[in-house]
């Protein structure tokens, strides 16, 4: 079964997720976590008994710094992509990006807009703290990782542009390529 407990304990165990947390920490960036596909791939792999950390899956690093632009967003990405290049590094300030998610309000947190993403498998988010422990932030549990199960967020439910969006990406992403076992849910 698979517990927050387990998720801190494959992460902790796994050298390359334990340094991109690192460089993440050390960045001293406001409310900065390692979210979306960097953890779920990371999970469905371990389920999938395959290496959890995959070098192609991007190192979604997603914070929250109204001080910082959407320019200096993309320097910190353009650095990091030089300085750590054996990983696919997504900087994202989520002080923007509400913007791309029809009808949403400007989120509050990292935290906020992780949780409204559009599948509750991908609204996954860890970090690792100033005092080297590890924080999860799992705002619809782990059913749906140990399940396999892609559906819409509540958010992404709650509108008719945020489904399409949901379903369009869906038609897009063909993650059962990869894991064949994942049942994708379309709401009608």
């Amino acid at each position: 079964m698979v517990t927050e407990q387990w998720m801190l304990e494959q992460l902790q165990a796994d050298p390359d997720m334990m340094t991109v947390l690192a460089i993440i920490r050390d960045l001293d960036l406001a409310d900065a976590w390692l979210a979306a596909g960097a953890v779920r791939n990371f999970i469905w792999n371990l389920l999938s008994g395959r290496s959890g950390f995959d070098e192609t899956t991007d190192m979604d690093l997603v914070f929250y710094d109204p001080a910082i632009s959407y320019e200096e967003t993309q320097q910190i990405e353009q650095e990091l992509k030089k300085k750590f290049p054996q990983y696919a590094w997504e900087v994202k300030n989520q002080v923007y990006m509400h913007q791309h998610s029809p009808g949403t309000a400007p989120y509050t947190s990292a935290c906020d807009a992780v949780s409204k993403y559009p599948e509750q498998c991908t609204a996954l988010a860890v970090r690792l703290r100033k005092d080297g422990q590890l924080e999860l932030f799992l705002p619809y549990g782990t059913r749906d990782i140990e399940d396999f199960i892609v559906q819409p967020t509540p958010h992404f439910l709650a509108s008719p542009e945020r489904l399409a969006v949901y379903t369009e990406r869906m038609k897009k992403k063909n993650w059962q390529r990869k894991w064949p076992q994942l049942e994708v849910r379309f709401p009608k």
